[in-house]
């Protein structure tokens, strides 16, 4: 492995080659911080410029820009309240709260160590475990993808302490618009109320957009300008004193790489699952899960941390088996066909130079994004100090622009207005939106998993149930479900106690 990896450093170490990988997270910092362009998009366009490059240097351009913007939606999240991605909607949960208390750099610098050394974590794993680690996600059917999606849904007990039925309702009701669309299966259409803008279901970017772009604007309106003008006073900070901070985490951090790296291993999953569950159990191991929601510095490094990390777990099932973990490494698999590479162990033999120097770009990425994007990110926290009557018009035009340029389509901004209205009518009754997220993001995947288990064993319940308690991985997802259930409604009793008192 030494060998190759001197073979690595030597193909990366060159002009090309590190100015690709410049190139790659310089754009990827800016695609993720604007709502609406996401990773999956800035890689797609990209690739046609890694043509005429080596095949180093062009990998290295689209791994940088998959790295950066993943980070960088977390942005838009803290600052504005709107996920730049969807791997950033865990983080505003904390990040915004911060952000309105006058420290948007304390958030925005704990957001960029974290994304980076969960980044770094991963792409050791990528070094070290890939094969045993990929050889273990083939281990997972359909009924252990079913019962993965829904011990993600289980985390909506922990998000929902406090309002536990409001939660609940919500987390049912993403749910139920997961369901819109055709059946993953069968191809039958549900609840589309014979438009075909519904045929597909409903866009998970486009709703993020809607569900947290539509009530800030409408908050900020409403309120008067000296809030905004109040945050700005906080004495101004280096954003790397924040750095030991992040670094006094030891125990998050490397708890929510590990969540985000196996979340990444598994396909199907995603980045914004990863933050939840990560986020979730930095929530549940604190001494202080009452300050979660309000501005938690661990929940930040803990959801960041972990949907960085998933990147470089991603990267394990695509280059030792050729399966994309999700939709950027399915258009990054198209990339390595372009430029005459096939996953799998010739990869990691005969084109060992190229492979290497891709995986150590990933590192000197991680690496680069924290000075880059603390560079952009000392320039967008000034984003609070510009009057309300230019952001919130500001803000509504890249919700409507981000939403429309996903898939060119005019019913994509009406979604994402739909989705705007709701989000205001859950934030006006003080229904947490975070549960309807989850649900959205899950339910296709739980809803998909279900019926292709049912039809491995012909539509047999019991079959299907036998098989949920028997096999291995299947038990130990039941566990942590049941615990993550008991954990939240005991973490529920402890806050009604506390309003009690």
């Amino acid at each position: 492995m030494i060998d190759n990896l001197l073979l690595g450093f030597s193909a990366l170490m060159t002009p090309m080659a590190l100015l690709a990988v410049f190139a790659g997270v310089t754009g990827g910092v800016i695609i993720g911080s604007l709502p609406g362009l996401t990773s999956t998009m800035g890689v797609a366009l990209l690739i046609p410029l890694t043509f005429s490059m080596p095949p180093e240097a062009g990998l290295a351009m689209l791994g940088g820009i998959y790295l950066a913007s993943t980070y960088s939606g977390s942005i838009s999240a803290i600052l504005l309240n709107i996920p730049g991605t969807p791997a950033a909607v865990a983080t505003l949960l904390d990040g915004h709260p911060m952000s309105q208390k006058g420290q948007s750099m304390r958030a925005l610098a704990l957001a960029t160590f974290g994304s980076s050394i969960g980044g770094i974590l991963s792409v050791i794993a990528l070094f070290l475990i890939a094969p045993p680690l990929a050889d273990f996600s083939l281990k997972f059917g359909s009924p252990e993808y079913f019962l993965l999606a829904i011990f993600g849904i289980t985390v909506i007990a922990s998000l929902s302490a406090g309002a536990m039925i409001k939660g609940l309702i919500a987390g049912l009701f993403g749910l139920l618009l997961s369901t819109i669309g055709a059946h993953p299966v069968t191809g039958d259409v549900r609840f589309s109320f014979g438009s075909p803008i519904l045929y597909d279901g409903i866009p998970m970017v486009v709703s993020l957009i809607g569900l947290y772009s539509i009530p800030e604007v409408i908050a900020m309106i409403s309120r008067k300008q000296v809030k905004i003008e109040e945050s700005s006073k906080t004495p101004p900070r280096s954003a790397l004193s924040f750095l030991p901070e992040a670094l006094a985490q030891r125990v998050n951090i490397l708890r929510s790489s590990l969540i985000g790296i196996i979340v990444g291993i598994i396909p199907g999953v995603g980045c914004s699952v990863g933050g939840f569950l990560s986020y979730d159990a930095a929530k549940r191991a604190s001494r202080e899960p009452q300050a979660f929601g309000k501005g938690s510095p661990e929940g930040i490094i803990a959801s960041e941390t972990a949907n960085n990390a998933v990147t470089g777990g991603t990267l394990i099932p695509l280059l030792t088996l050729g399966i994309p973990g999700n939709p950027v490494t399915a258009v990054l698999l198209g990339g390595l066909m372009i430029h005459g590479l096939r996953p799998g162990a010739d990869l990691f033999t005969l084109n060992a130079e190229i492979t290497y120097g891709f995986i150590l770009s990933l590192l000197v990425a991680n690496l680069l994004f924290v000075p880059i994007g603390l560079f952009f990110a000392r320039y967008c926290a000034k984003v609070i100090q510009i009057p309300t009557a230019i952001l919130a018009p500001c803000i509504l035009a890249l919700a409507v622009i981000g939403s429309y340029s996903i898939r060119s389509s005019l019913e994509d901004s009406l979604i994402m207005l739909f989705m705007g209205v709701v989000g205001f009518i859950m934030t006006f009754f003080a229904v947490p939106r975070a549960p309807l997220v989850l649900g959205l993001v899950l339910g296709t995947l739980a809803e998909s998993e279900l019926a292709r288990s049912l039809a491995l064993v012909q539509g047999d319940v019991l079959a299907f149930a036998t098989q949920l308690v028997t096999r291995p991985i299947c038990i130990v997802l039941l566990i942590l479900c049941a615990y993550a259930l008991y954990q939240g409604i005991v973490q529920h009793r402890r806050n009604s106690n506390l309003l009690d008192t």
